[in-house]
């Protein structure tokens, strides 16, 4: 029977006669003989391919992590040696080989990120995707199993990593509790803020008040600095008016004392009659009369005559 196949230039196609390779290459279009002939059609093409699987982290938690594997074909005579993909007349694959290879892939990978996640505690691993997806990645293009397959790696995205419902839940409470410790601790750092501020202000107001006082004890201590000396002052001003008058006392002291000198000596008796004219007579005749009584002893007898009675009484008179 004669077939004929024709492929898209994303698919490399192999003819095998007689158990050896007649022809292959991408997107050949020919006629061949099917008793004897064998056609194998590897697709080229990039492939995507979804995963989701659960892991272990380091702290025994369970979480589960989605994404996408994007891989294409780069030696398809190699892949061909090692899977069957093999065709028939109407295109269809004999076996389930080519579902194969996206399983081994993923397998590979789940190892790899197996290796990773166990590394991890799983607040870590929540959020460590890029991570996770870059060193995945490169251990992937390394890995020997994808290089045996003939298989080059494009792409690994990781969509998500989730705990699980009741571990989730307990991280949001726990989530919760942390942002509402720090809103408090917000609004403690705001009151005590202000409290402080507030004893900034009073202590500002405190070293102003005693600022002032301060300036009002100097202006104090300056005016009776002032006062004492004017004090001083006046008290040297009347030490010297005391010295002054003290000293005119000691003059006209001596003055008088130098002017009575020479009638210290004399006799008061003589001095009254030194008086002349200006003295008195009713002085000179009591004077006269107390020198006799001091005399009495020595006179006889004392006669007064009337005229001079009259005389006195009559001078007393007017």
């Amino acid at each position: 029977m004669i077939g004929f196949v024709k492929v898209p230039p994303t698919t490399f196609v192999i003819q095998f006669k007689h158990g050896r390779v007649k022809r292959q290459g991408a997107g050949l279009s020919f006629i061949y003989y099917a008793p004897t002939s064998t056609i194998v059609a590897i697709p080229m093409a990039s492939a995507d391919v979804p995963f989701v699987f659960q892991e272990a982290t380091a702290d025994f938690q369970t979480v589960t992590i989605q994404g996408q594997l994007t891989y294409r074909v780069a030696d398809p005579t190699r892949l061909a040696s090692l899977l069957d993909f093999s065709i028939d007349k109407q295109g269809a694959y004999y076996s389930d080989n080519p579902r194969k290879l996206p399983e081994r892939l993923i397998h590979t990978l789940q190892s790899l990120t197996r290796a990773i996640t166990q590394r991890l505690i799983l607040k870590e691993a929540l959020v460590s995707s890029d991570a996770i997806v870059a060193e995945a990645l490169a251990q992937l293009r390394k890995s020997e199993a994808v290089s045996t397959l003939g298989v080059e790696i494009l792409s690994l995205s990781i969509l998500g990593i989730q705990p699980t419902p009741e571990t989730g839940r307990a991280l949001e409470a726990e989530a919760r509790e942390e942002l509402q410790r720090r809103a408090d601790e917000a609004i403690y750092a705001r009151r005590n803020a202000a409290v402080e501020q507030e004893r900034l202000i009073k202590e500002s107001e405190l070293n102003t008040e005693i600022a002032v006082e301060e300036k009002k004890r100097q202006i104090r201590e300056t005016q009776m600095a002032a006062e004492i000396a004017v004090e001083e002052q006046r008290s040297q001003l009347i030490d010297r008016r005391v010295e002054n008058e003290h000293k005119d006392a000691d003059s006209r002291a001596y003055t008088l004392t130098e002017t009575l000198k020479p009638l210290r000596d004399l006799d008061w008796k003589k001095l009254m009659m030194l008086g002349g004219r200006n003295a008195d007579p009713k002085a000179m005749v009591a004077l006269a009369f107390q020198e006799m009584a001091e005399n009495a002893r020595k006179i006889g007898e004392l006669n007064v005559s009337p005229d001079l009675l009259r005389s006195l009484i009559g001078r007393t008179g007017k």
